[in-house]
């Protein structure tokens, strides 16, 4: 059982260096398992009940994906329709109940500076408000949210400014209990 499960939803992970990047330091981290959810399913025909059992073997979650048109991928949505519906209005008891409690965190690589995440900048909106949709169901799934990984212009950055940033998200991985925030809170 791992005790970090990464799940992956990336249009193209095979060609994102900084996601590659993010992933190769994770999977240095003991008890980690990383699960490219696009890969598995590129027709989106999601195995829900591999999906659950997965989820129900982790005692941390991350899910990591690029910030594309201000959002995740479609996939993450088409999981989460398919997975956390069964998990939390069909199975609730069995599936869903077990689940609350488990941390959630969201790693995001974005090809825009930081400073044009903020209500001055060119994005408009804060990376965390862009992120609430997240916030949101990790909320109503009763999984506490952690602070975001994020990593900025990922389009420009040196090899060795990613393997930084890999090195940076496996430490935070290694130690997520200290970047917990109250989940209740929006």
């Amino acid at each position: 059982m791992p005790r970090t499960l990464i799940l992956i939803f990336h249009p193209d992970f095979n060609s994102s260096r900084a996601n590659r990047a993010l992933a190769d330091a994770a999977s240095l981290v003991a008890d980690t398992e990383i699960f490219d959810v696009q890969a598995a399913y590129p027709d989106n025909k999601i195995n829900v009940a591999a999906e659950v059992e997965r989820l129900l073997g982790a005692e941390q979650i991350v899910l990591q994906f690029p910030i594309q048109w201000y959002s995740a991928p479609p996939i993450l949505q088409a999981w989460q329709n398919a997975v956390l519906t069964r998990m939390y209005y069909i199975n609730y008891e069995t599936e869903g109940r077990v689940l609350e409690g488990k941390p959630l965190t969201v790693a995001v690589t974005a090809g825009n500076t930081a400073p044009a995440y903020s209500l001055h900048g060119a994005n408009l909106l804060p990376l965390g408000e862009i992120l609430n949709p997240l916030r949101v169901t990790a909320n109503r799934c009763g999984l506490p949210w952690s602070e975001p990984f994020a990593v900025y212009e990922t389009m420009k950055a040196s090899d060795d400014e990613l393997r930084e940033a890999g090195r940076a998200y496996a430490r935070r991985l290694a130690s997520p209990s200290t970047q917990l925030l109250q989940y209740a809170t929006i």
